[in-house]
C-alpha cells in the first residue's frame, strides 16, 4: 500500500488550478467532470518529476460530501488555514522562495531557521496553509 492522493479543500477549483499550476508550478494530472454524479469534477495536480503523489483540489461543496451546515463550517476552517496543512520539501528553499514570490505567491512566513532546517509558509486562495522546508 502507498499514498497516492491527498485532498486539499478549495472554494473555487478554477482559481485553485490557476494558483497551483501558474504560481506554484504544478502540472494537471486529472481533470474529469462526471455528469452522472451531478457534474462532480475530479481535479488533481502534481509536482513535475513526482508522479506518485497527487493533490486533489476538491471543491468544498461537492454533491456528495457534506450537509450544508458541515460544508459551511469546513469552508470557514479552510479559510482560516487550520485544516490539513500541506508540507513540501526542497533542496533549495531560498531559490524556491524567490521563484514563488516572483510569481506572486504571498508568504505568511519568510524562510526561517528552525531546529530541523529552514522553513517557510504561504496560503493558497482558499486559505490552505502550505509549508515548505529544507532539512538540515
Amino acid at each position: 500500500m502507498k499514498l497516492t492522493h491527498a485532498t486539499v479543500w478549495v472554494h473555487d477549483q478554477d482559481e485553485a488550478l490557476a494558483f497551483y499550476t501558474e504560481k506554484v508550478g504544478f502540472e494537471v494530472r486529472e481533470d474529469v467532470t462526471m455528469a452522472e454524479m451531478g457534474n462532480f469534477r475530479w481535479l488533481s495536480v502534481g509536482y513535475p518529476g513526482q508522479s506518485d503523489v497527487l493533490l486533489v483540489l476538491m471543491k468544498l461543496m461537492g454533491p456528495h460530501e457534506f450537509d450544508q451546515d458541515t460544508a459551511d463550517k469546513l469552508a470557514d476552517l479552510v479559510a482560516k488555514g487550520v485544516v490539513s496543512p500541506v508540507f513540501f520539501e526542497t533542496d533549495d528553499l531560498q531559490g524556491l522562495y524567490e521563484t514563488l514570490k516572483a510569481r506572486g505567491v504571498e508568504f505568511q512566513q519568510e524562510p526561517t531557521q528552525m531546529p530541523y532546517g529552514i522553513d517557510c509558509a504561504f496560503r493558497d486562495p482558499s486559505g490552505n496553509q502550505i509549508r515548505v522546508a529544507q532539512r538540515s
